[in-house]
C-alpha cells in the first residue's frame, strides 16, 4: 500500500480550505497565494523545457498564463465557486 499524497488530494485539499475559509479576507489571500504557487510552478516548468518542447507547448503555457491572470481580483464569493467547480472537476475525475 502506498502512503504518496496524491497531487489531486493535495489539490482538492487546498481548494476545500478556500471554500470553508469564513473570513473572506483569508479567502482571497488563499486564492492568490494559489495563483502566486501556479505562477511559480509554470515559470519553473517552461525553464525545464528544452527549447523544442517550449515551442511545442507554448501555446499550452500562454493559456495556462492567461487562465491565472483571469483568477487575478476575484472577490471571495468568486474564489468560493472557483474553488467549488474546481473539486467537483476533480472527483468527477478520479478512478
Amino acid at each position: 500500500m502506498s502512503s504518496s499524497v496524491k497531487t489531486d488530494d493535495v489539490i482538492f485539499n487546498f481548494f476545500k480550505q478556500i471554500c470553508d475559509e469564513k473570513d473572506d479576507q483569508k479567502c482571497v489571500e488563499l486564492g492568490n497565494n494559489w495563483i502566486k504557487a501556479m505562477e511559480t510552478n509554470l515559470t519553473n516548468m517552461e525553464e525545464n523545457l528544452d527549447e523544442k518542447d517550449k515551442i511545442k507547448h507554448k501555446e499550452d503555457i500562454q493559456n495556462n498564463r492567461n487562465h491565472l491572470d483571469s483568477l487575478k481580483g476575484k472577490s471571495s464569493a468568486e474564489w468560493r465557486e472557483y474553488a467549488t467547480k474546481c473539486m467537483v472537476e476533480i472527483m468527477d475525475n478520479k478512478v
